[in-house]
């Protein structure tokens, strides 16, 4: 699950992307209304917690802007204004919750986990996962490639649907054994590497034109997997990171 902090208060922002972090979560900072936005779009958050009283632009503005623009993500406001009119205007611009400065931290995770469970409820109304040439029924527990049937475990089931789920953005090594595996993100093992290599050759051994080689699932070094976009003609399975990409 990714966080964007957007905060201006410098100590703040660090503690709180310090905190997520141990949390599990993985976390970006900016401290400004436009660098909300730009990294809206490269960082693609599950949640953004935003603090109303922004430089360069207003938290409300933000706001304003991410739900004109249909974003699909949660957004937790942080105000240090404790008038009514404040919180009611987030409300009604789109926000999912409030929560006023000064708060506990603890108060912000359980606020971060409810917004997740929520989350995950809106998406397992889809009972029909669709990407490119794959399929998976979440009620029937079938996927399928190029309308041949995928014989998965229940872990290779749960990771692609998994990955379904969030496809168009990296999900990262620790994220998945969070959320598959219910592991510590810390835990010193290999098994998302192990299963993801299970997945690959299975979705590999569906296909029958040799055209469609290129492997479904991504590595970005350094960050984790995501799925294939339908444009991406690139036969390596390994691909750099966005780091990585803007030093060259």
């Amino acid at each position: 699950m990714r966080v964007l902090v957007v905060e201006d208060d410098q100590a703040l922002g660090l503690f709180l992307k310090k905190g997520l972090k141990l949390e599990g979560y993985e976390v970006d900072w900016v401290s400004d209304g436009e660098a909300a936005l730009q990294h809206a779009d490269e960082f693609q958050p599950d949640i953004m917690v935003l603090d109303l009283g922004l430089p360069r632009r207003d938290g409300l503005e933000v706001l304003n802007k991410l739900r004109a623009e249909h974003r699909d993500m949660s957004v937790l406001v942080l105000t240090g204004r404790s008038g009514l009119e404040d919180r009611l205007a987030s409300l009604n611009s789109g926000a999912d919750d409030c929560l006023l400065k000064p708060f506990s931290f603890h108060e912000l995770t359980a606020r971060c986990r409810a917004l997740r469970r929520r989350r995950m409820s809106e998406n397992n109304n889809n009972v029909l996962l669709n990407h490119y040439d794959l399929e998976l029924n979440r009620v029937q527990r079938k996927a399928m490639r190029g309308g041949r049937s995928l014989d998965l475990t229940v872990k290779e089931f749960a990771l692609l649907e998994y990955l379904l789920l969030h496809r168009g953005r990296v999900v990262s090594r620790p994220e998945l054994l969070r959320e598959v595996w219910s592991m510590s993100p810390d835990a010193g093992t290999n098994v998302v590497d192990v299963y993801i290599n299970y997945l690959r050759r299975k979705l590999a051994e569906a296909v029958t034109d040799a055209s469609n080689q290129a492997s479904l699932i991504e590595t970005v070094r350094g960050e984790g997997y995501r799925l294939r976009e339908k444009k991406r003609v690139a036969r390596q399975e390994e691909i750099p990171s966005r780091s990585e990409m803007h030093c060259a």
